[in-house]
């Protein structure tokens, strides 16, 4: 990605900025262009020469904004970001920005918000971002892990690759049950998605049993799979009526049973069912690939920071961490202490 950085120092070095000819910006525009869409996105910081990175594109005050410094702004953005600036007219509000920036920052410094503990703690933040950084390289991409590694892992997993039966469920939910025995009787009777969607409009005491949806959706609560399937959970369905939904033979029929949970009866209705499947290899393996990169770079991060808590012992002490007290009010009581 040198052409980056060499280009900046063509069109950033122009005629508007410090009285260089910058020559043909619409060939650079587009190498620019094309540079901004490769993989990666920007250039390793040892590919400007030391007289490249140090000329000036501006002073504020004392403090100088060089090439350096615009093209490490410009390579800190992604690839879609540096798209926006391929014209000499926005490369040079990009300069505008960095000048606002150390201006303002100036500023901020001169009354002390520096020494502020919670613009302490976001610089805190950026280094321990660029440390972590740091420790992924020589992580593997997902493409780089062996394919061995990968097929070893789903062999050892097939079973979060087991998708379960799932059932998709509408509901009439009612206080008492009288009330929903009688709503059952009719439920029965109704053939179509649009007669039982005026059924919940109708009767249901839900919430959202008239919302501003087709008719046919109206009592939708969405997905569950068989009850001891985590993955299948739904925080909108109680338990009971998960487990009946499993008791209905075919697509559109009512439960001929009112089902029962807490203080609520509940009228079940099957509208979508997908069978359960077992993923392939070939269906699994860019989730597995991504997986255990991120594994690897976890376990850099983690070797990072053993070592530095071996270089740096830390201890705590728990009596004083005990007299934190969190509030719940405004943010400015939140976190205070006795």
């Amino acid at each position: 990605m040198i052409r980056v950085r060499l280009l900046a120092a063509g069109l950033l070095l122009g005629a508007a900025f410090v009285g260089l000819e910058t020559g043909c910006d619409s060939c650079n525009d587009k190498a620019l262009a094309a540079d901004a869409g490769t993989e990666g996105g920007h250039a390793g910081s040892t590919q400007l020469t030391p007289e490249q990175s140090a000329k000036v594109l501006a002073t504020v005050g004392d403090v100088t904004i060089t090439l350096g410094d615009y093209v490490a702004a410009l390579e800190h953005m992604d690839q879609f970001d540096r798209l926006r600036y391929q014209s000499p007219e926005r490369r040079k509000e990009l300069l505008d920005d960095l000048i606002e920036v150390e201006l303002l920052a100036r500023e901020a410094t001169a009354k002390g918000y520096d020494k502020d503990p919670v613009a302490q703690q976001e610089l805190r933040a950026i280094l321990r971002d660029a440390l972590l950084k740091e420790s992924h390289q020589g992580a593997p991409e997902p493409n780089a892990i062996p394919d061995d590694e990968v097929h070893a892992y789903f062999d050892a997993h097939k079973a979060d690759y087991r998708d379960p039966e799932r059932r998709r469920l509408s509901l009439i939910v009612l206080r008492d049950e009288p009330a929903a025995k009688g709503v059952l009787e009719q439920a029965l009777k109704v053939p179509t998605a649009t007669q039982w969607g005026d059924l919940v409009r109708n009767k249901s005491s839900d919430a959202q049993a008239r919302a501003n949806v087709p008719v046919d959706l109206a009592g939708d609560f969405g997905l569950v799979s068989p009850p001891g399937d985590a993955r299948g959970d739904n925080s909108r369905i109680p338990a009971e009526v998960r487990a009946a939904a499993y008791e209905i033979a075919a697509v559109n029929d009512v439960l001929p049973r009112v089902v029962k949970a807490a203080d609520r009866f509940y009228v079940v209705r099957l509208t979508q069912k997908t069978d359960a499947r077992e993923r392939t290899f070939a269906e699994a393996e860019r989730s597995i690939r991504v997986k255990l990169s991120q594994d690897k770079i976890r376990a850099k991060e983690d070797e990072t920071l053993a070592s530095l808590r071996a270089q740096f012992p830390v201890q705590i002490d728990e009596a004083v961490l005990a007299t934190v007290k969190v509030e719940l009010g405004s943010a400015a009581d939140a976190g205070t202490h006795d």
